[in-house]
């Protein structure tokens, strides 16, 4: 049976299923949405028997609700048949879920009649055994179509072309959290605040003078040395252990001033033949 790559894209209404199936589409996969567990093994078999397809992707959710309890143990037979399988939960806050809801008039599929919460809250029960085999969470809560678009071609083309590895840079605030989909966090919080600094207050990371504040002291350079030392260290560890996308997440307080900093310094020392930069600074624009 010849080599092949089965993505299996799931997560409640309004995560990014569909954006990230169309991303799957653009590099090559051959991609079915909807499918019934139980065909999926017929599916494969057909597959494999196709000179055409090498890599493929599914989506399943709660449309197929009698049949999203047989999933697990078909894709685990599926796994130990020897296919190269990829589970991917896509998640997002119910604030967030219930925003695009609204932003697109749709109605959510368990909802009908209901307010989409409590869609949402029925939902997230009928998939959390499924969530909990996972091979990956993706948080779209602070993604536009453009971001989602672009983690999952990073995340994809990697194990199936033999690229570079994808390390995702991302700053972000405490206040509103740490990224779900964070493989390390750096939390930089002890450096000085530019906040409270009547003329810094109002600008971001992006700015040469915040930049400049944050850069000037001892405590940075040392801390950027050691952190970028460990970093070189570690990640041609991760790309020999198979890992195509790496996201280092560095957090500040607000995660408009240090964080943005650091993280675009970063982006720069570690540039290397065997990774792909991209950076993201998911706080920056909040109050």
């Amino acid at each position: 049976m010849k080599d092949i790559s089965l993505v299996v894209l799931s997560g409640p209404s309004g995560s990014g299923k569909s954006t990230a199936v169309k991303a799957l589409e653009d590099i090559g996969f051959f991609c079915v949405d909807n499918m019934p567990p139980a065909m999926l093994p017929k599916f494969l078999e057909l597959v494999a028997q196709s000179s055409e397809i090498a890599k493929a992707a599914i989506v399943v959710d709660v449309r197929e609700r009698e049949f999203l309890k047989e999933f697990v143990p078909v894709y685990n037979s599926i796994k130990e048949s020897g296919f190269k399988t990829a589970l991917i939960y896509l998640e997002a806050t119910d604030e967030s879920l219930v925003r695009r809801f609204s932003e697109t008039r749709r109605r959510h599929p368990l909802a009908a009649e209901e307010s989409p919460i409590e869609g949402i809250a029925r939902e997230r029960e009928m998939l959390e055994g499924l969530k909990a085999h996972a091979d990956r969470l993706i948080d779209t809560t602070h993604f536009n179509v453009h971001d989602l678009r672009g983690v999952i071609k990073d995340l994809f083309s990697g194990p199936v072309t033999g690229e570079k590895m994808t390390v995702n840079l991302v700053s972000f605030g405490f206040r509103y959290g740490i990224p779900a989909d964070a493989d390390l966090v750096m939390d930089i919080r002890f450096l000085a605040n530019p906040y409270f600094v009547d003329t810094l207050k109002g600008l971001d990371g992006k700015s040469e003078e915040v930049k400049g504040f944050v850069l000037e002291g001892a405590p940075t350079r040392e801390f950027l040395d050691r952190f970028e030392s460990i970093l070189s260290f570690l990640i041609p560890l991760y790309w020999k252990e198979g890992k195509s996308y790496l996201t280092i997440a560095v957090g500040c307080t607000g995660g408009r001033h240090r964080s943005v900093v650091i993280v675009d310094m970063l982006s720069e020392k570690l540039k290397s033949d065997i990774v792909n930069i991209r950076t993201r600074h998911r706080d920056i624009l909040k109050p």
